[in-house]
């Protein structure tokens, strides 16, 4: 079944521009920064009004640290274990601290790079450092994360880990429950 385009709709804003709306998409947001600095933000809508917010210089550090808080925790959604998250935040740190604010991490890239991470960090402990297995696995794709999982001398360890933290996770006593089908 191929999917379909969304329809596209050419409209006319009040300022003579000509806006594309796909689909049901009722408004555009589009980032404008100045040659003198001056930060905008402009809202068109599918009825062809425009809005024009002009940022306030004494508002600049707030929407910053707003805009930075909500990369940050946008980073992890989807992702379920918390060191996962932390992996992942720290992933996009380092990105934005090269400069890259567009960059898109590879889906489901992370998730479970924590465990692999704490196995790898026991398989190496004194030959390499946390910080060295993290570079190591930060140019690493998903599918070699998941044949690195499933290495002969990583394998055991992550089984093992992964017990651990279910058996931490599980505070319900399934042997009682499991006591009450004996009687």
């Amino acid at each position: 079944m191929s999917k379909t385009e969304p329809q596209i709709e050419t409209v006319t804003m009040q300022d003579g521009r000509l806006v594309e709306f796909a689909g049901k998409r009722k408004m555009l947001k589009d980032s404008i920064i100045t040659a003198d600095g001056t930060v905008q933000v402009r809202l068109d809508f599918r009825n062809g009004q425009t809005r024009l917010f002009t940022l306030p210089a004494q508002l600049l550090a707030k929407a910053a640290a707003h805009g930075a808080e909500q990369k940050l925790g946008d980073e992890t959604a989807g992702v379920e274990d918390i060191e996962d998250m932390v992996l992942a935040v720290d992933e996009l740190i380092d990105r934005l601290y090269n400069g890259e604010w567009n960059a898109k991490r590879e889906s489901n890239g992370l998730a479970g790079t924590s465990i692999l991470l704490k196995a790898l960090a026991e398989l190496y402990a004194g030959k390499k450092t946390v910080d060295e297995l993290k570079v190591f696995l930060k140019g690493k794709s998903a599918a070699e994360k998941i044949a690195l999982r499933n290495n002969a001398k990583v394998k055991p360890i992550i089984e093992r880990l992964e017990a651990e933290k279910a058996s931490k996770a599980n505070k319900v006593d399934t042997d009682a429950l499991l006591a009450g089908l004996d009687g």
